[in-house]
């Protein structure tokens, strides 16, 4: 078992189920995703998905480091990342069968992206069916314009490092 917590600062914890901090994320986008609003995992806990308040939306790659968190070559990789609304995500889930996720905004929109690759399908509500097998066609919501971010592999996760301070006063001096 695994907790996550995600917090203002766009950073991600990921806690055991006795209280102890395993790992501390930050996203490493070209785009500062702003503080998280709201996260979810898939049914298997493969993929973390956060959801910011500037309407980012993160998605992580986490099986390895849950395989064996102790092994340091098990990283948490970020994988994709995109706009999703004009304004904060409220909510956010997988549906893995149709291999989507649906976001919630404070813009009053819910909307349908593609999971694995973040390409836009629709709104509810919209005239049109969803069409969910066709990913080819790049569109847009109206109030979007940036198109999703594949991060690269190589690219290394901006963590938090412990910061010692060798100047002290003395007082004696």
């Amino acid at each position: 078992p695994l907790l996550a917590s995600a917090h203002e600062s766009s950073c991600i914890r990921l806690w055991s189920i006795q209280g102890n901090l395993m790992k501390e994320l930050l996203p490493f986008s070209e785009h500062p995703s702003g503080p998280l609003t709201a996260l979810c995992t898939d049914i298997f806990t493969k993929i973390l998905l956060t959801g910011s308040k500037k309407g980012h939306i993160i998605r992580w790659n986490i099986a390895s480091f849950l395989e064996d968190s102790q092994n340091k070559k098990n990283e948490i990789k970020e994988e994709l990342c995109w706009r999703a609304h004009a304004t904060k995500v409220v909510d956010l889930f997988i549906e893995e069968e149709k291999n989507v996720v649906v976001t919630a905004s404070t813009d009053g929109s819910v909307r349908l992206w593609h999971a694995m690759t973040g390409y836009y399908f629709g709104y509810f509500g919209q005239a049109r069916k969803f069409e969910l097998s066709d990913t080819s066609r790049l569109i847009l919501p109206s109030d979007v314009n940036n198109f999703p971010a594949i991060i690269k592999e190589e690219s290394k996760h901006m963590e938090k490092k412990k910061v010692k301070y060798p100047l002290m006063l003395d007082r004696a001096k």
